[in-house]
């Protein structure tokens, strides 16, 4: 295609076309009136940078068909964090049917044809090199993302402040959302910017805002406004790997989640010493475990919570629970020693699943109760009743 008459008259009319353009924009698209004024600059430069890729473009017409990616070279970055492809894909039809409609006098007479010709096809080719821009910056925002939630989410683990914490969260798009409670398991393994991508997909399906981060060989997640994280968490085990996913309890903000990230992580950690746990598990379904692991907050909920509520409600519930478990959980041997009907031990346990929130029926919870038990009569009495 030899147009070198027409080339040296787009050349000179380089600069009116791409303010024609902007002008056309201004007039027909409402939100790009609404640009800040450096974003309308920033237009304006890759509006005369498209017109003088069009020019290489023509010249190499031929020998190289596609559009380098140059043209948005201008503010590459910078303009697809701030508008859309839709909207960049708008930008770029309007300065088509300006430079469409001066096709009369950009031409040299004869040349009109094939230079819409031309233009019809560079269209083609700036739309393929906005999507290539627009894919690029949102691997790179990705990746990104996935590093400032990790950071995000080892503060959270370290303890730091909690208002820094709600400021950076806010600078990842955290809303805000109550309750707040963290959840812990094995990472699948793979890039975090595609292991992140898959949690915000399903948990936007959910309605709950998440932040995520992938430590070593585990998988973190914060999630915001989920009353019930455990059924919350149900849905998402296909995200993590294999092995024990642990839910800490919900907390009333973000500033507080630090408190059920360390039960969520000592939960992790002393899971394997229930291989028949369910998947998820709350971290207060494995207080046994965390505090025979060396976890003191387990071990003074256990004595406050589970030993001191015993003490606390007399009826001879703490007795009772003592020779239940020691004649192994038999109704009829627990009445004989405490000289009762059977129908009196079944209705203390039943007070005991109560105060405590542990069933003497469940030999799971049977064994987190001796454990308190055990931690209740081991430490202070005075630390126990308050």
């Amino acid at each position: 295609m030899e147009l070198a008459a027409t080339i040296q008259r787009i050349e000179r009319a380089a600069g009116a076309l791409a303010t024609q353009s902007v002008a056309r924009m201004d007039e027909e698209l409402s939100w790009f009136r609404e640009l800040p004024a450096d974003q309308r600059s920033m237009v304006m430069l890759v509006a005369q940078a498209g017109v003088g890729s069009f020019v290489n473009w023509l010249r190499g017409e031929g020998r190289n068909p596609a559009v380098s990616d140059e043209v948005f070279d201008a503010a590459p970055v910078e303009l697809a964090r701030s508008i859309s492809l839709q909207h960049t894909v708008a930008l770029v039809r309007v300065m088509i049917e300006v430079v469409e409609e001066q096709v009369p006098q950009l031409a040299e007479p004869g040349e009109e044809a094939e230079l819409a010709t031309a233009v019809m096809r560079f269209s083609r080719e700036v739309a393929f090199a906005a999507a290539r821009v627009y894919a690029r910056a949102a691997e790179s925002r990705g990746a990104w993302d996935a590093r400032l939630q990790a950071l995000l989410v080892d503060g959270l683990l370290r303890g730091d402040d909690g208002d820094e914490l709600a400021g950076r969260a806010a600078a990842l798009g955290w809303g805000d959302a109550t309750p707040v409670s963290v959840t812990v398991g094995r990472s699948p393994g793979g890039e975090a910017a595609a292991i992140l991508h898959g949690i915000h997909r399903a948990t936007r399906r959910m309605g709950v805002d998440v932040l995520a981060g992938v430590h070593d060989d585990r998988l973190i997640l914060v999630l915001g406004g989920a009353p019930e994280p455990l059924e919350v968490a149900g849905h998402l085990t296909g995200q993590f790997g294999d092995g024990p996913v642990v839910v800490g309890p919900v907390t009333a903000s973000l500033s507080e989640a630090g408190a059920s990230a360390r039960a969520a992580m000592s939960g992790y950690r002393a899971a394997g010493a229930w291989p028949d746990a369910p998947r998820p598990v709350s971290a207060g379904q494995l207080l046994a475990e965390r505090a025979l692991a060396g976890d003191t907050d387990a071990r003074r909920i256990l004595r406050i919570d589970v030993f001191g509520a015993l003490e606390r409600a007399g009826g001879a519930l703490l007795a009772t629970v003592d020779n239940f478990i020691a004649t192994g959980g038999v109704l009829e041997g627990t009445a004989r020693a405490l000289f009762v009907h059977p129908n009196t031990i079944r209705y203390r346990m039943r007070r005991v699943a109560e105060v405590t929130g542990f069933s003497p029926f469940d030999p799971h919870e049977a064994f987190t109760l001796r454990v308190a038990l055990a931690i209740g009569r081991l430490d202070p009495a005075s630390d126990v009743i308050r």
